[in-house]
């Protein structure tokens, strides 16, 4: 009877699957892929690895996350969600282990804090170490919040400690992988604001349960960032990053990936969004709004015309 249930999201991942099962083997979990109808090996290496596969058509991170909660009989007492592409060390696994063993040392959830890994180099600077995530928790005491992008756990009671540890984020693809990815994020993200204008009261709120730090990142985000405007944002937000908080020190590739993700992928979010108040300039109602998002977007947004 295992104490702990490991949720893996894939999609053609045989590039790092492997890696994420292996590093895992001694969490002694159960270990869950779901898998978004991959066209590669992913599948087979993950069953090869010992992991239970199951297959759900993807519409976001957020809604296939909670498919696997409620529909892979997770009967676990604590819960683990790991990304394909991330891995995690020795000493992590261990303060896991310690942590399931404790029974959590009295908390409810546990934090990990991830570094970023652009072409073999770790991003040091920026804000992006360390990035504090919410990944373990006990079953029942936290959910998923329903948003097409930047989703977190959300725990609802408790508290949660930070765990030591390498945690990271080492995707092996190729550049022009990271280019196509972010732009259908930069599609999810532009769904998300403008969903969040015609509904503002589905706005999730990041408890003080969940820590400090995730909740002041998202606070800066909503009561900040977006109320800037469209394009001066992505600026100060890359010279807020490069400058003040020192990303020039992570070099070349360091430029390159604060670039890009800093204002590249932010300007192309708010280009996305200026497109989307084009198109609804001479709408009359939500219904007709949520036609051309679902339009301009790609995805089946009917389930906001009842809203």
């Amino acid at each position: 009877m295992y104490n702990l249930t490991l949720i893996i999201l894939t999609f053609n991942e045989q590039l790092h699957i492997q890696r994420c099962l292996e590093q895992v083997q001694n969490l002694n979990a159960r270990l869950i892929v779901v898998d978004s109808f991959s066209t590669d090996q992913t599948c087979s290496i993950a069953q090869d690895e010992s992991a239970e596969v199951f297959q759900n058509p993807f519409v976001n991170q957020a809604q296939q996350f909670q498919w696997a909660m409620d529909n892979c009989n997770v009967t676990s007492d604590w819960v683990l969600r790991l990304d394909a592409d991330e891995t995690i060390d020795d000493e992590l696994v261990t303060n896991i282990n310690e942590f399931i063993q404790s029974d959590g040392f009295g908390n409810n959830a546990a934090i990990f804090k991830r570094k970023h890994i652009f072409l073999g180099k770790w991003v040091k600077y920026g804000g992006r170490y360390p990035l504090h995530m919410l990944r373990l928790f006990r079953n029942g005491k936290a959910h998923v919040e329903q948003r097409w992008m930047d989703e977190h756990i959300v725990l609802e009671e408790g508290t949660s400690i930070e765990l030591n540890g390498g945690f990271a984020d080492d995707n092996l693809n190729s550049v022009t992988w990271f280019i196509d990815k972010h732009n259908k994020y930069a599609t999810r993200e532009m769904v998300d604001i403008k969903l969040k204008q015609l509904f503002p009261e589905s706005e999730t709120k990041i408890t003080n349960e969940t820590g400090f730090k995730i909740k002041f990142k998202r606070f800066l985000k909503q009561s900040i960032y977006m109320k800037l405007p469209y394009f001066v944002r992505p600026c100060v937000y890359f010279f807020f990053r490069y400058f003040i908080q020192l990303g020039f020190l992570d070099g070349a590739r360091g430029f390159a990936y604060h670039f890009m993700q800093a204002f590249w992928y932010r300007a192309l979010v708010d280009l996305k969004c200026i497109e989307v108040d084009r198109e609804w300039h001479n709408c009359v109602n939500n219904c007709q709004k949520i036609s051309k998002l679902e339009k301009l977007s790609g995805y089946d947004l009917a389930e906001y015309n009842s809203k």
